[in-house]
C-alpha cells in the first residue's frame, strides 16, 4: 500500500517514503478511499529474505501535492520541507525510481549467517555503540557552537 493509518496518530502515513509513486489506477481513491491506493514500489527476494528495496518516484507537482494533503501536510508546509522538489517539479521530470541493496543481507546469505550482525562491517551494540571507534563521543562546547546547538542540562 501506497499509505497505512495510525491509529496513535489518527491519521494516514507513509509505507515507504513520500516520493513513491502510487499505481496510476489508483489515485482516484486518494481523497476519499486512502487504503485502497497501491504504490509503485518492488523488493527483490532471494529464497524468501528481502535483499533489496525500492519504488518508482511521483514526478509530477499536482500528484505530489495531493498525496502530502492525503497526509495531512498542507501547501505551507509541504513548501517549507519540499519546496526545492516542487519547485523543480514545476518544469517537469522524467519517470523515475530507485533500488537500495542490503549488501549486509545478501552477504550473510551467501555465507550462510542467519544474522547480518554476524556480517555487518561496522556493527553497534545494542545500545548503538560501536566496539572499534568508540562511538558515538561527546562533542565539545566549541563544537556545539559552531553547529549552533544548544543543549538543555
Amino acid at each position: 500500500p501506497l499509505l497505512q493509518y495510525s491509529i496513535e496518530e489518527k491519521k494516514w502515513e507513509f509505507s515507504h517514503h513520500p516520493f513513491t509513486s502510487p499505481v496510476d489506477e489508483d489515485i482516484k481513491y486518494l481523497e476519499k478511499e486512502p487504503e485502497r491506493v497501491k504504490s509503485k514500489a518492488y523488493d527483490i527476494v532471494l529464497n524468501g529474505t528481502e535483499i533489496a528495496s525500492g519504488s518508482i518516484r511521483i514526478h509530477n507537482r499536482l500528484l505530489q501535492e495531493k498525496v502530502f494533503k492525503t497526509v495531512g501536510i498542507d501547501k505551507k508546509e509541504a513548501n517549507e520541507k519540499f519546496g526545492f522538489l516542487l519547485e523543480a517539479l514545476k518544469y517537469g521530470a522524467p519517470p523515475h525510481g530507485g533500488i537500495a541493496f542490503g549488501f549486509d543481507r545478501l552477504l550473510a546469505i551467501m555465507s550462510g549467517e542467519t544474522s547480518i550482525r554476524d556480517v555487518i562491517a561496522f556493527p553497534k551494540t545494542q545500545k548503538g555503540v560501536c566496539l572499534t571507534t568508540k562511538a558515538p563521543s561527546s562533542v565539545n562546547e566549541k563544537q556545539l557552537k559552531e553547529l549552533h546547538i544548544k543543549l538543555d542540562r
